[in-house]
């Protein structure tokens, strides 16, 4: 069922204005992030002109709650932001929806109706050029609006109604409205209708508001067992001494095999082509993702190729080639290809062994400058690799612990939500893509197309679903633990932002910027607490 609960209540006229309603709706409720970041920005409710719905304004800072433009004619009116209290009350019937959507019916009475048409003929009055009367004087109603148009009366009337009576109308959602997600969904011309042949109005409004955040048991964040698979390559030792050999290796010169064949520790340059194996030839085809065309291949990075491809070229010669079966295995990074039996044919192009100068201190300085000895080059790399082997488990372990924590909540994540985060991400990939690959602008506009964003959305759904879980998840367990951050680490922080900015000659927002650290430093805090309060096993792969 998609409807879950719904009340109904009355306004009271005596409600604050709409001006200080305002201020508690953007009272900024923090999700805290640790990857990503948002907050729950509460919505200032800023409308544009109806064309063909309400929509909410993408604007965040606005000095008045609401603008609504008519936009009908050549005579018609901008009206500003009124923010007074109603002559009746107004009822609103509240329904939950999915997805932490709110569906308001709002009903204006007749009164209310009756007042803004008196204000809007007010406002015409101002600044309408009637023929035979002074601007700013009186004009009677019905000389007035044949001038004007009753068309365009009734319209300027509705937006009038819609900006008294929405703040009004939304004040159960107070606090708990997400920004830009508040939009009035009947149509203006449904609107038009009612006002015209009953003389009151009726609209509807749908809003999302913050999700409320269930865990599978209260204390299930406080009782984590994980499993973190580590990488051997990040290994201290194992990746010390292969950069400490790739480092030996490039102090040599490469020269050409002449009287032998392939062996290991050997560079070749091969042509590699790949088809499938299958009884009927007719399904037999290439796979260009396993081929290439002068491709270096260093003997001692043998791993990197399917296994058994090293044992099978060994001794080929300048100018063989040779052919031989083998099998992806089940766990090739390429999935289309696990457990395909593949024929690979090779042929040796040229074909080089290492010259290399004896390992000895001579050439510590080559290794690394200022070294003096071997063993001090091998000190400084494993020191190193050691930091980033700790950096890489403690990634490795949140993002492990971050897993966890999404399994265990429940969410109903408003589509708003979903798609400001889904946004970010995409626009982050972008960015990262324009740094990598200098895009055109025609490549650029076609990635930054709504349709481009929309398969975005729709193919990394579940990675965005569990990345705002992560985050709703790790904000609760901050408050739940009443977890705090000191003054001076926050102003360190803030401080060294703005001096990166700085450096880098960009503009920068302060406030911004404090929110943004603050978010981390939060998030950082909670999987902090949670690495030292969780069951963690660690198992190399």
């Amino acid at each position: 069922m998609e409807l879950c609960t719904t009340r109904t209540f009355t306004t009271s006229f005596s409600l604050p204005s709409s001006s200080s309603s305002s201020n508690s709706l953007r009272s900024n409720t923090v999700i805290k992030p640790f990857q990503f970041q948002f907050k729950f920005k509460f919505n200032s409710f800023n409308l544009s002109s109806f064309t063909p719905h309400i929509q909410p304004s993408l604007s965040i800072h606005t000095s008045s709650p609401f603008t609504i433009s008519a936009s009908s004619s050549s005579s018609s009116v901008s009206l500003d932001s009124e923010n007074d209290l109603l002559p009746a009350q107004l009822k609103v019937t509240e329904t939950e929806e999915s997805d932490s959507r709110v569906r308001l019916h709002v009903e204006v009475p007749s009164l209310v109706c009756e007042d803004c048409y008196k204000r809007v003929l007010v406002e015409f009055t101002k600044y309408a050029k009637v023929p035979g009367f002074r601007p700013g004087k009186t004009v009677p109603e019905s000389i007035l609006v044949g001038y004007v148009g009753t068309r365009n009366v009734q319209k300027a009337t509705i937006e009038s109604i819609l900006r008294r009576t929405l703040s009004h109308a939304v004040t159960s959602v107070t606090g708990r409205a997400l920004q830009d997600s508040v939009s009035i969904v009947t149509k203006f011309s449904e609107m038009e209708d009612t006002y015209s042949s009953l003389g009151y109005l009726s609209y509807e409004v749908i809003v999302d508001v913050a999700p409320e955040i269930k865990w599978i048991s209260d204390n299930a964040y406080k009782n984590l067992k994980v499993v973190v698979e580590i990488d051997s390559d990040i290994d201290a030792h194992i990746a010390s001494e292969k950069e400490f050999r790739r480092r030996y290796k490039s102090t040599g010169a490469l020269k050409v095999v002449t009287d032998r064949g392939l062996q290991v520790g050997d560079v070749v340059v091969i042509d590699i082509s790949a088809t499938t194996i299958d009884q009927d030839e007719s399904n037999i085809r290439n796979i260009p993702s396993a081929e290439s065309k002068g491709f270096n291949f260093d003997t001692e990075d043998g791993e990197i190729l399917v296994p058994g491809f090293l044992d099978s070229i060994i001794g080929i010669r300048r100018g063989e080639a040779k052919s031989f079966h083998l099998f992806f295995p089940e766990t090739w990074k390429q999935e289309n290809l696990r457990g395909v039996h593949a024929q690979f044919t090779v042929e040796c192009k040229e074909l080089f062994y290492r010259d290399l100068p004896e390992l000895d201190d001579s050439i510590a300085d080559k290794l690394i400058p200022g070294c003096t000895t071997v063993e001090q080059v091998k000190d400084l790399l494993l020191e190193r690799f050691q930091e980033v082997e700790q950096t890489a488990r403690e990634q490795a372990t949140d993002n492990a612990i971050l897993d966890q924590l999404s399994k265990m909540v429940e969410v109903d994540i408003p589509r708003s939500l979903f798609e400001e985060q889904g946004r970010q991400l995409y626009g982050a990939n972008l960015l990262e893509m324009q740094t990598k690959i200098k895009l055109n602008e025609q490549q650029l506009a076609s990635l930054s197309s709504p349709k481009a964003v929309n398969e975005y959305l729709e193919h990394q759904k579940e990675n965005i679903t569990n990345l705002i879980k992560q985050n709703l998840a790790v904000g609760d367990i901050y408050r739940r633990e009443n977890l705090q951050l000191s003054t001076d680490e926050i102003v360190k922080e803030v401080e060294n932002s703005i001096a990166e900015f700085k450096r880098q000659k960009q503009e920068y927002d302060e406030e911004r910027v404090k929110d943004q650290v603050q978010e981390i430093l939060e998030g950082a805090k909670v999987l902090e607490w949670l690495r030292e309060h969780a069951d963690v096993q660690y198992i190399t792969i």
